[in-house]
Protein backbone atom coordinates (compact mmCIF):
# COMPACT_ATOMS: atom_id res chain seq x y z
CA UNK A 1 0.00 0.00 0.00
CA UNK A 2 2.63 2.56 1.04
CA UNK A 3 4.70 3.30 -1.96
CA UNK A 4 6.88 6.78 -3.02
CA UNK A 5 4.11 8.04 -4.83
CA UNK A 6 1.88 8.82 -1.83
CA UNK A 7 2.17 12.35 -0.19
CA UNK A 8 2.04 13.87 -3.82
CA UNK A 9 -0.18 16.84 -5.63
CA UNK A 10 1.24 16.41 -9.17
CA UNK A 11 -1.70 17.24 -11.09
CA UNK A 12 -3.73 19.39 -8.76
CA UNK A 13 -3.88 23.18 -8.65
CA UNK A 14 -4.06 25.41 -5.44
CA UNK A 15 -4.37 28.81 -4.80
CA UNK A 16 -2.89 30.29 -1.20
CA UNK A 17 -4.05 33.59 -0.17
CA UNK A 18 -1.27 35.94 1.76
CA UNK A 19 1.33 34.02 0.28
CA UNK A 20 4.14 36.85 -0.21
CA UNK A 21 5.53 36.09 3.48
CA UNK A 22 5.35 33.40 6.58
CA UNK A 23 3.04 30.94 6.82
CA UNK A 24 1.25 31.97 3.36
CA UNK A 25 4.85 31.56 1.86
CA UNK A 26 5.98 28.34 3.72
CA UNK A 27 2.73 26.78 2.51
CA UNK A 28 3.08 27.79 -1.00
CA UNK A 29 6.75 26.56 -0.93
CA UNK A 30 5.34 22.88 0.79
CA UNK A 31 2.45 22.65 -1.90
CA UNK A 32 4.70 22.68 -4.83
CA UNK A 33 7.58 20.71 -3.67
CA UNK A 34 4.90 18.51 -3.49
CA UNK A 35 4.33 18.52 -7.03
CA UNK A 36 1.08 20.96 -7.00
CA UNK A 37 0.37 24.11 -9.49
CA UNK A 38 0.64 26.32 -7.37
CA UNK A 39 -1.50 30.07 -7.79
CA UNK A 40 -0.10 33.04 -4.86
CA UNK A 41 -2.14 35.92 -3.85
CA UNK A 42 -1.10 38.83 -1.66
CA UNK A 43 -1.02 42.37 -1.32
CA UNK A 44 2.99 43.07 -1.57
CA UNK A 45 3.90 43.24 -4.74
CA UNK A 46 7.58 42.61 -5.02
CA UNK A 47 7.55 39.61 -2.22
CA UNK A 48 4.89 38.08 -3.53
CA UNK A 49 6.61 38.37 -7.25
CA UNK A 50 9.83 36.56 -5.47
CA UNK A 51 7.74 33.94 -4.15
CA UNK A 52 6.59 33.31 -7.35
CA UNK A 53 10.01 33.19 -8.90
CA UNK A 54 11.40 30.83 -6.57
CA UNK A 55 8.61 28.44 -6.74
CA UNK A 56 7.33 28.75 -9.85
CA UNK A 57 4.03 30.21 -9.11
CA UNK A 58 1.42 31.92 -10.56
CA UNK A 59 1.50 35.76 -8.64
CA UNK A 60 -2.33 37.55 -8.52
CA UNK A 61 -1.82 40.92 -6.62
CA UNK A 62 -5.47 40.96 -4.88
CA UNK A 63 -6.47 42.77 -1.72
CA UNK A 64 -8.66 39.97 0.40
CA UNK A 65 -10.53 43.35 1.92
CA UNK A 66 -12.35 43.57 -1.70
CA UNK A 67 -14.98 41.39 -3.21
CA UNK A 68 -14.20 42.45 -6.39
CA UNK A 69 -10.62 42.19 -6.40
CA UNK A 70 -11.05 38.12 -4.62
CA UNK A 71 -13.83 37.72 -7.87
CA UNK A 72 -10.79 38.81 -9.81
CA UNK A 73 -8.56 36.61 -7.99
CA UNK A 74 -10.79 33.56 -8.68
CA UNK A 75 -11.44 34.48 -12.54
CA UNK A 76 -7.49 34.65 -12.69
CA UNK A 77 -6.55 31.81 -11.06
CA UNK A 78 -8.84 28.96 -13.03
CA UNK A 79 -10.13 25.61 -11.49
CA UNK A 80 -8.95 25.36 -8.32
CA UNK A 81 -8.84 21.93 -6.57
CA UNK A 82 -6.79 23.01 -3.59
CA UNK A 83 -7.93 25.84 -1.51
CA UNK A 84 -5.79 27.47 1.45
CA UNK A 85 -7.44 30.66 2.84
CA UNK A 86 -5.43 32.81 4.79
CA UNK A 87 -5.77 36.14 5.59
CA UNK A 88 -3.74 38.75 7.89
CA UNK A 89 -4.53 39.06 11.55
CA UNK A 90 -6.91 41.42 12.83
CA UNK A 91 -4.97 44.64 14.91
CA UNK A 92 -4.55 44.05 18.13
CA UNK A 93 -6.59 45.97 21.47
CA UNK A 94 -8.94 44.96 24.29
CA UNK A 95 -12.56 43.84 23.69
CA UNK A 96 -13.77 46.80 25.32
CA UNK A 97 -11.48 49.24 22.92
CA UNK A 98 -12.32 47.99 19.71
CA UNK A 99 -14.77 50.46 17.63
CA UNK A 100 -17.52 49.59 15.76
CA UNK A 101 -15.43 49.86 12.74
CA UNK A 102 -12.91 48.16 13.41
CA UNK A 103 -15.34 44.87 14.22
CA UNK A 104 -16.85 45.59 10.59
CA UNK A 105 -13.13 45.58 9.02
CA UNK A 106 -12.50 41.79 10.53
CA UNK A 107 -15.30 40.53 9.64
CA UNK A 108 -14.74 41.59 6.38
CA UNK A 109 -10.71 40.50 5.90
CA UNK A 110 -11.12 37.58 8.25
CA UNK A 111 -14.51 36.06 7.98
CA UNK A 112 -16.03 37.06 4.11
CA UNK A 113 -12.56 36.45 2.52
CA UNK A 114 -13.03 32.99 3.50
CA UNK A 115 -16.74 32.80 2.16
CA UNK A 116 -16.49 34.14 -0.76
CA UNK A 117 -12.77 32.57 -1.58
CA UNK A 118 -14.50 28.75 -0.78
CA UNK A 119 -17.92 29.85 -3.14
CA UNK A 120 -15.69 30.47 -5.51
CA UNK A 121 -13.51 27.34 -5.70
CA UNK A 122 -16.54 25.32 -5.00
CA UNK A 123 -18.03 24.87 -8.56
CA UNK A 124 -15.12 23.04 -10.12
CA UNK A 125 -14.50 21.11 -6.77
CA UNK A 126 -18.27 19.94 -7.09
CA UNK A 127 -18.23 19.18 -10.84
CA UNK A 128 -15.25 16.76 -10.15
CA UNK A 129 -16.07 15.42 -6.75
CA UNK A 130 -12.43 16.12 -5.81
CA UNK A 131 -11.45 19.34 -3.50
CA UNK A 132 -9.60 20.61 -0.42
CA UNK A 133 -10.32 23.53 1.54
CA UNK A 134 -8.43 24.34 4.41
CA UNK A 135 -8.51 27.99 6.58
CA UNK A 136 -5.20 28.70 8.83
CA UNK A 137 -6.71 30.20 11.49
CA UNK A 138 -4.86 30.50 15.57
CA UNK A 139 -5.09 28.33 18.76
CA UNK A 140 -6.67 31.82 19.85
CA UNK A 141 -10.20 29.88 18.80
CA UNK A 142 -9.56 27.86 21.47
CA UNK A 143 -7.61 29.63 24.02
CA UNK A 144 -8.74 33.25 23.60
CA UNK A 145 -5.33 35.88 23.85
CA UNK A 146 -7.04 38.93 25.82
CA UNK A 147 -5.36 41.40 23.55
CA UNK A 148 -6.98 40.21 20.04
CA UNK A 149 -10.51 40.13 20.32
CA UNK A 150 -11.24 40.28 17.05
CA UNK A 151 -9.18 37.84 15.95
CA UNK A 152 -10.50 35.37 18.53
CA UNK A 153 -14.27 36.00 17.25
CA UNK A 154 -13.79 35.82 13.47
CA UNK A 155 -11.05 32.82 13.35
CA UNK A 156 -14.04 30.91 15.82
CA UNK A 157 -16.43 31.83 13.11
CA UNK A 158 -14.10 30.66 9.95
CA UNK A 159 -13.39 26.95 11.67
CA UNK A 160 -17.39 26.77 12.57
CA UNK A 161 -18.15 27.90 8.86
CA UNK A 162 -15.90 25.10 7.38
CA UNK A 163 -17.13 22.28 9.93
CA UNK A 164 -20.82 23.80 8.27
CA UNK A 165 -19.43 23.32 4.70
CA UNK A 166 -17.64 20.10 5.42
CA UNK A 167 -21.12 18.57 6.53
CA UNK A 168 -22.55 19.67 3.59
CA UNK A 169 -20.11 19.34 0.68
CA UNK A 170 -18.42 15.74 2.31
CA UNK A 171 -20.82 13.56 0.28
CA UNK A 172 -19.07 14.94 -2.73
CA UNK A 173 -15.40 14.30 -2.15
CA UNK A 174 -14.32 17.59 -0.62
CA UNK A 175 -13.10 17.93 2.88
CA UNK A 176 -12.63 21.13 4.67
CA UNK A 177 -10.16 21.70 7.49
CA UNK A 178 -8.86 24.51 9.91
CA UNK A 179 -5.22 24.31 10.68
CA UNK A 180 -4.68 26.04 13.93
CA UNK A 181 -0.91 27.72 14.76
CA UNK A 182 0.38 28.23 18.12
CA UNK A 183 3.14 31.28 18.24
CA UNK A 184 5.22 30.92 15.32
CA UNK A 185 8.03 33.02 14.31
CA UNK A 186 6.75 35.35 11.62
CA UNK A 187 7.05 39.42 11.46
CA UNK A 188 3.64 39.52 13.56
CA UNK A 189 4.96 37.99 16.56
CA UNK A 190 7.07 40.85 16.32
CA UNK A 191 4.37 43.70 15.90
CA UNK A 192 2.41 42.08 18.71
CA UNK A 193 5.67 41.49 20.93
CA UNK A 194 7.69 44.07 20.41
CA UNK A 195 10.07 43.09 23.44
CA UNK A 196 12.57 40.59 23.15
CA UNK A 197 12.34 39.73 26.82
CA UNK A 198 8.63 39.06 26.79
CA UNK A 199 8.92 36.88 23.48
CA UNK A 200 11.52 34.72 25.56
CA UNK A 201 9.40 34.43 28.15
CA UNK A 202 6.54 33.50 26.06
CA UNK A 203 8.26 30.54 24.47
CA UNK A 204 9.33 29.29 27.71
CA UNK A 205 5.76 28.87 28.24
CA UNK A 206 5.04 26.69 25.71
CA UNK A 207 6.04 22.59 26.32
CA UNK A 208 8.23 22.51 23.55
CA UNK A 209 10.03 25.37 25.02
CA UNK A 210 10.03 27.38 21.39
CA UNK A 211 7.69 28.69 19.04
CA UNK A 212 6.91 27.41 15.44
CA UNK A 213 8.52 28.01 12.34
CA UNK A 214 6.32 29.34 9.06
CA UNK A 215 7.66 25.31 7.85
CA UNK A 216 5.75 23.04 10.32
CA UNK A 217 2.53 25.06 9.95
CA UNK A 218 2.80 24.67 6.42
CA UNK A 219 3.74 20.97 6.30
CA UNK A 220 0.10 20.19 8.29
CA UNK A 221 -1.44 22.23 5.47
CA UNK A 222 0.48 19.81 2.95
CA UNK A 223 -0.90 16.81 4.24
CA UNK A 224 -4.43 18.21 4.63
CA UNK A 225 -4.27 18.58 0.99
CA UNK A 226 -3.11 15.32 -0.13
CA UNK A 227 -5.03 12.07 -1.50
CA UNK A 228 -3.86 10.02 2.22
CA UNK A 229 -5.79 12.81 3.89
CA UNK A 230 -9.45 12.32 2.18
CA UNK A 231 -10.92 11.40 5.60
CA UNK A 232 -10.04 14.30 7.27
CA UNK A 233 -13.01 16.80 7.52
CA UNK A 234 -14.46 19.31 9.97
CA UNK A 235 -11.44 19.16 11.90
CA UNK A 236 -9.38 21.69 13.30
CA UNK A 237 -5.28 20.89 13.62
CA UNK A 238 -3.62 22.71 16.34
CA UNK A 239 -0.05 22.72 15.66
CA UNK A 240 0.65 24.88 19.30
CA UNK A 241 3.70 23.04 20.22
CA UNK A 242 1.43 21.45 23.28
CA UNK A 243 0.91 25.09 24.69
CA UNK A 244 -2.68 23.77 24.70
CA UNK A 245 -2.14 21.76 27.37
CA UNK A 246 -0.87 23.97 30.05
Amino acid sequence: YYTARMFKLNGYRALVTGASSGIGKATAQALSSLGAEVVIAARNVEALQQVAQSIGAQAIIADLNDPDAIARLLSEAGNVDILVSNAGGPPPGLATQVTEAQWQAGYNLTFMSTVRLCQGVLPHMREQRWGRIITITSQTVQHPNINLPISNAMRAAVTNYLRSLALEVGPEGITCNTVAPGTTATPRIETLYPDQAKRDQLAKSIPLQRFATPHEVASAVAFLATAEAGYITGQELLVDGGSGLS
